[in-house]
Formats: C-alpha cells, structure tokens, sequence
C-alpha cells in the first residue's frame, strides 16, 4: 500500500519542479527581451547650412500686355486685301489690309485740278494788276478799279490755300486706306474678311495687336507689406527684382524689375496692386496667363537654412527633430521664416551646423536612436517622400 501512494507522490513531485523550472526560464526570457534596446530608426539627416538668402512676398497676378491695340479704319470703304495671317508677329508700320485707294485718289485728282485752275487765274490777276498800276500812275485807271484787281489777287490767293489744304486732307484720307500696325507685337483673330465694307463705327475693327515683349504683369500683396517695398525702394534707388512662375511654383517664366505700386489700396480686399516689366523674347509670359508673382524685398545675409521636409508642424507649431552626437533625436520648436524651392529659411530653433532629420520623422520620439542612410538609400528615401508630398 505505501508502495502504491509513494509512486504518485514522486511524479507529483517531478511534474512540479518542471513546472517551476519552466517558469523561471520563461520569466528570465521576458526580462531579457525587455532588457534589450530597439533597434536604432532609419533615417535620412541634413546639416543646417548658413548663407545668404532673399526674402521674397508672394503674390498672385495676372499677364497683360505692354501695349493693346485694336485696329481700326478711320475712313469708310471695301477691304481689297488682307496682308496678314493670324498670329503673325509684326512690327510698327506693316501693312495689315488695304481699303479700296480709288474714290480717295480721284478726290484728290479732282483738289488738285482745282489747285492749277486757280494758280493759272491768280497769274493772270497779278498781270492785270500790273498794268492796272503802270495805268493808275498815269492816271488812265481809277484806284477803285485798282482796289478791284488786288482783291481778286488776294480772293485767289486764298482759293490756293484753300486748294492745297484740301489736297492735304485727301492725301491723310488716302493714307487711311492702308490699315498698319500701329506697334510690333503679334496679331489675334481677323474680324472681317475681304470683301466687306469697313467704316470706323465697325465693332470689332480689323484686327487686335499686342505687345509681348516687353510684357507686363498686375499682382497683388497684402497691404501690411508695403511699408517694407517702400523703404526698401527708397534705400536701394532701382527697381526691385520681380520673378514669375506657373500656378504649381514648379516652373521659372521671367524675371522682371517693379514698375509701379498702385497709388491706392484696394478697401475691399486690404491688398496693394503692383506692376512688373519683364523682357519676353521666349515669350513664356502670354497676356491673361495667372501666374505666381514673387517680389524680391532684401537679402538675408548668414541666414539658416534647412530643406523643407525638416520642418513639422505640431499643436504647439513648427519643430524639426535634430540628432544629438549620442545618435538619439531631440524635438526643437522652430521659428520659419519662409519657405521657398524647397528650402525654408530658419528664424530660430537651429544652429548652423547640427544634424537635423530631413526623412523617417514619423517613427521618432524625443530621444529615439536613429541611423543614418547614406548614399542609394538616403536617395530612395528622399524619392519616396517626395512622391508622398504630391499626394493630396
């Protein structure tokens, strides 16, 4: 009988013991994964760089053209000729179309007979009066008769004047019949065809020219900024740089110099309108084209600056993360000043020289290890994040 309970007992015993060593050992593991340290977080790093950097005020305008003319005919008759293909660039004094000439021609034909009519009666005149006067110092003509003869000289003296001012206005009326391009620029849509009757009341003229290079361009800023353009106009004495891009601030169209700030603010939108000259020769610029319009207003020398990715924003603002020599990472508030082609320029916060974290943010902590990827990997990162940021 003891024989039958002491062989339970043993098991008993064996099964416990296992179960305690089985304990222990499963507790000692646990503390040694918890013990050991996560791996340090991939991460591509960037130095704050100091240098010189412009500061700009950002705006938003629109392209017209230095010079818009709309071609019209000054006298009345039929277009005999179109000398022009739309979208032509032409300059001052082309020829665009032409007015039937003929009934302006036989105008002045007809002044200009009248012209020699009236130069052959006036010689006759004068060599009546002539011998009117050898006559009158004989006595053989009376003075009324005298006074006679030199007002019909001075009567077709006048009808001479009058002769050739008429031959003048005809011959301006004449060179009405040849439209020209009033400015070098490029021609729009033509608005009547060969054939028709052309008159000054004609809505739409004959054609529209404008000018493209130099071309313009109308923006606006806020109004707080213009104490700032002021005194820097004035400080500088020339015109400020004005720099043109596309909607997406992906694509350079034109520098330009400022021509003009508006003489008034608009009320109703508390903005200031400005105006830019900018050489076109490329012909980047087209008139009604919106474009982003940045004004160059100082440079900021020694300035801080970091890559755009390195700035975060939080509930508290802007921070960047920047990596300590002990490799773990730091959360510094951050002061921006502008961000411009992807540089932003760094008011406070930094230092010139320290590591910042430009990609791999979204796995740090303050005091997190990290490890820097260089070369192939730091390029595929800085890829990625880029292809994320066009991501709406």
């Amino acid at each position: 009988m003891k024989m039958k309970f002491a062989i339970p007992a043993v098991l008993f015993g064996a099964v416990a013991a296992g179960g305690l060593l089985y304990l222990t050992q499963a507790n000692a593991f646990k503390a040694a994964v918890a013990a050991a340290p996560p791996p340090p977080v991939p991460v591509v790093a960037g130095v704050v760089a100091q240098h010189d950097v412009p500061i700009y005020q950002n705006g938003v305008g629109t392209v017209i053209a230095y010079n818009t003319d709309v071609v019209r005919a000054q006298i009345q008759g039929q277009l005999i000729s179109i000398n022009f293909t739309e979208g032509q660039t032409v300059h001052a004094g082309d020829l665009l179309a032409q007015i039937d000439p003929r009934p302006y021609q036989a105008q002045i034909d007809q002044f200009e007979g009248n012209l020699e009519r009236d130069q052959a009666q006036l010689t006759n005149a004068r060599a009546n009066l002539a011998r009117y006067n050898q006559l009158g110092d004989k006595g053989w003509a009376t003075p009324q008769l005298i006074e006679t003869q030199k007002a019909q000289v001075g009567q077709l003296e006048a009808a001479i004047k009058t002769d050739q001012a008429l031959i003048e206005a005809a011959k301006v009326q004449l060179s009405y019949t040849r439209l020209t391009s009033p400015i070098d620029g490029v021609v729009g849509i033509r608005q009547i065809d060969v054939g028709n009757i052309i008159s000054p009341t004609t809505a739409n003229g004959l054609v529209v020219v404008t000018q493209l290079d130099p071309i313009s361009l109308i923006f606006t800023l806020p109004e707080g900024v213009l104490p700032q353009v002021l005194k820097q106009q004035q400080a500088t004495k020339t015109p400020l740089p004005v720099l043109a891009y596309n909607q997406d601030d992906t694509l350079p169209l034109g520098r330009g110099e400022l021509a003009l700030v508006n003489n008034e603010i608009l009320q109703t939108t508390g903005s200031i309108q400005l105006k830019a000259t900018f050489p076109n020769k490329s012909r980047e610029l087209w008139p009604g084209e919106l474009v982003n319009a940045r004004l160059l207003v100082t440079t900021r020398h020694n300035g801080l600056t970091v890559p755009a990715s390195v700035v975060q924003q939080g509930p508290n603002g802007a921070y960047a993360y920047v990596i300590k020599p002990d490799s773990t990472v730091a959360m510094r508030p951050i002061k921006v000043a502008q961000i411009t082609d992807g540089e932003a320029l760094i008011d406070t916060g930094l230092k010139a020289g320290e590591q910042v974290v430009v990609d791999g943010q979204y796995r740090l902590q303050p005091g997190t290890h990290v490890r820097l990827l260089h070369g192939e990997a730091a390029e595929e990162a800085a890829a990625q994040q880029a292809q994320q940021a066009t991501i709406p």
